[in-house]
């Protein structure tokens, strides 16, 4: 595909952008070559900055679960502009998103909005120290927060892929209290909780790892994070800033039924907008100022207009059986794709919750821990990626992000994917 468009823009991002790009995961540093610019999307596909067509499955890394520019969100922002973009005061929408929240979730019961799942995290974290008293805080191998100086240990996603899962920048001093354990080790987690359990605050944990591509929870590792965050009086936080509506209507911990005493979410209730949230228990949640003496605090919290796209999102998928199409739909797409990864003799396999899947070039079957993330083939996925992008397939630009289907993907969209595929496949060095 001709891309000169996107190499000019890059050359001239360069210059005023460190690397280029706003954002590391949309670099292409993982992969090679220089990161697309898109200048528009409808439905299922991204249109670059040369007119090119792909099937996106990054949806901007999951919020899009309607595909781009569903009429339902598009006519909820055009009236919102014509009302006002932000009035640093509280608005009625804010109420209705906070109840809609609350339905969706019974383990929030109480909800505040925020700009980003970054602050989100930041956030939870600093109310369940509040709540709890205490300092340290446990998360896991594999597992991103968001770019808050604490969770930079071991994360994934960006950091992963950019090789170095530690930040510059980041004081000993905060790491020295953030414990990190591997991803669905039950015993580990036993362990360290015998000899730690009464001196952490809280864990935090995506219930499905999605910054290591997509790793579902093994069973039992859940559970036993609730169980002994119950005996030691510690907070468990649910980071489902992407799974939450987004792998079920009632988020992960519906699928796995484990209550979280803390949630973040995002993505989704901000219908494709800058927004986040935490939320839970009510005897922590009002520890928050302005009731308790927890300091939290945001102007541009509950924008207009995240809230209301993310209201049109919201009801649009609380429709009965729209997950259950959706969750088909990508078993389709990744079954095809295990069948043409097969043919050509390629390692390769998938794992999938919900409309969220992750890929990767491996023998071991299923990928279920960070070491096994870490072991699988980045080189071959290097040359998958590139020629699914030259077949009309835009995947996020790194081994270690998951892939996201949206309602928008039909029947067409997933024939093309996996023709790409069967192409892509037999060009892989065997």
């Amino acid at each position: 595909m001709n891309n000169e468009n996107s190499r000019h823009l890059y050359d001239l991002a360069v210059q005023h952008i460190p690397g280029g790009v706003n954002s590391p995961v949309r670099a292409f540093k993982g992969v090679g070559g220089n990161p697309l610019f898109f200048k528009a999307g409808q439905d299922a596909y991204l249109i670059d900055a040369d007119d090119n067509r792909y099937v996106d499955y990054v949806g901007a890394f999951g919020p899009l679960i309607l595909g781009h520019c569903h009429e339902d969100v598009v006519a909820a922002l055009r009236n919102q502009l014509q009302q006002g973009l932000a009035f640093g005061a509280s608005t009625e929408a804010e109420v209705q998103i906070a109840e809609k929240i609350c339905e969706l979730m019974p383990s929030i019961e109480k909800v505040r909005l925020v700009t980003s799942g970054t602050e989100a995290t930041m956030s939870a974290i600093r109310v369940a120290r509040g709540y709890t008293g205490r300092d340290a805080i446990v998360k896991f191998e594999g597992c991103y927060h968001g770019h808050v100086d604490g969770l930079l240990v071991k994360a994934g996603s960006g950091a992963l892929t950019l090789g170095d899962p530690d930040s510059l920048g980041v004081p000993k001093a905060y790491t020295d209290l953030t414990h990190v354990l591997p991803y669905n080790d039950t015993a580990a987690l036993e362990s360290f909780f015998a000899v730690n359990g009464d001196d952490i605050a809280c864990v935090i944990v995506e219930p499905v790892a999605g910054n290591m591509n997509c790793v579902p929870p093994v069973p039992g590792f859940l559970e036993a994070l609730r169980e002994h965050c119950t005996k030691h009086g510690a907070v468990l936080i649910f980071d489902e800033v992407m799974t939450g509506f987004r792998v079920a209507l009632g988020g992960a911990q519906s699928l796995y039924k484990i209550e979280p005493d803390l949630t973040t979410i995002g993505k989704v209730i901000g219908g494709g907008l800058p927004v986040g949230a935490f939320g839970g228990k009510t005897e922590i949640m009002e520890l928050i100022a302005p009731l308790g003496g927890v300091y939290q605090a945001g102007t541009l919290a509950g924008s207009p207009l995240a809230v209301a796209a993310g209201l049109a999102m919201l009801n649009v998928i609380s429709k009965p059986g729209f997950f259950d199409e959706l969750a088909a739909r990508t078993t389709t797409l990744l079954n095809g794709l295990q069948e043409r990864a097969n043919q050509a003799g390629i390692p390769f396999t998938t794992n999938q919750v919900g409309a969220m899947f992750g890929c990767f070039f491996t023998e071991k079957k299923p990928v279920s821990h960070f070491s096994q993330v870490m072991s699988c083939d980045t080189e071959r996925f290097k040359h998958y990626f590139h020629s699914m992008l030259d077949n009309g397939v835009y995947l996020a630009p790194s081994a270690f992000e998951a892939g996201f289907v949206s309602s928008a993907h039909g029947d067409k969209e997933i024939q093309l994917t996996l023709d790409a595929a069967e192409k892509a496949f037999a060009s892989l060095p065997k």
